[in-house]
């Protein structure tokens, strides 16, 4: 059997082709994170009051119709999110965060949903995060990842100067906040969206030009 060196091509590409596979598999399964552990969460929790919780109100209550399950699920939701925003439902939240703290593979899966979260509870505001820059860091032509959040304006010159907010990697809901001039910012061309995944993943994802 020959050995040529068009037969030896294949064998030759195939770790850059197993590489590139595996690269790209990673990027995809960090950009579905942030919609598959909510969907996931959602998904468990309908499923448990649609079997139990709505089997319940029926015998119970005698009380059926169409979209109970969907009805019950967002009265949960809803509940949930009064409990959570006072002080007594933060207490119990500190509680299960200490909780979960000591168990190794729970400990970090709860880490993840609250960087999650939390990144959730800042998109939420449409005006919190205006464009994002890239602020210079501790050598030159070195770069971090910021989001533009307001202005100041000195009281003396007049001159304006922005707020920045560079977030820590991988948790978005921490990080610094810094004073700085435009002339001194450079612009990605990216979007806040682009920009928080690239922060996220740990610059695993993110785009692939500058302007």
């Amino acid at each position: 059997m020959s050995d040529s060196p068009i037969e030896r091509i294949p064998l030759r590409a195939m770790p850059r082709f197993i590489a590139h596979l595996r690269r790209f598999i990673i990027r995809g399964a960090i950009a579905l994170i942030p919609i598959a552990l909510p969907a996931v969460a959602v998904y468990l929790l309908y499923d448990f009051i649609d079997r139990r919780i709505v089997v319940l109100v029926e015998r119970v209550l005698h009380v059926s119709f169409p979209g109970l399950g969907i009805f019950l699920l967002l009265l949960v939701l809803y509940l949930v999110g009064l409990v959570v925003s006072n002080i007594f439902g933060r207490r119990i939240l500190d509680w299960l965060e200490q909780l979960t703290e000591r168990i190794p593979v729970i400990k970090a899966i709860y880490r993840m949903g609250k960087s999650l979260s939390g990144t959730l509870a800042q998109s939420g505001d449409h005006n919190m995060f205006r464009r994002p820059v890239l602020v210079p860091y501790a050598a030159p032509n070195q770069w971090q990842i910021g989001f533009v959040t307001g202005a100041v304006r000195g009281e003396t010159d007049g001159e304006e100067l922005l707020r920045v907010f560079v977030p820590t990697p991988p948790n978005p809901a921490t990080g610094l906040v810094y004073i700085v001039r435009e002339s001194n910012l450079r612009d990605p061309g990216w979007t806040v969206e682009e920009a928080m995944q690239c922060i996220m993943s740990g610059g695993i994802v993110g785009p692939d030009t500058l302007k």
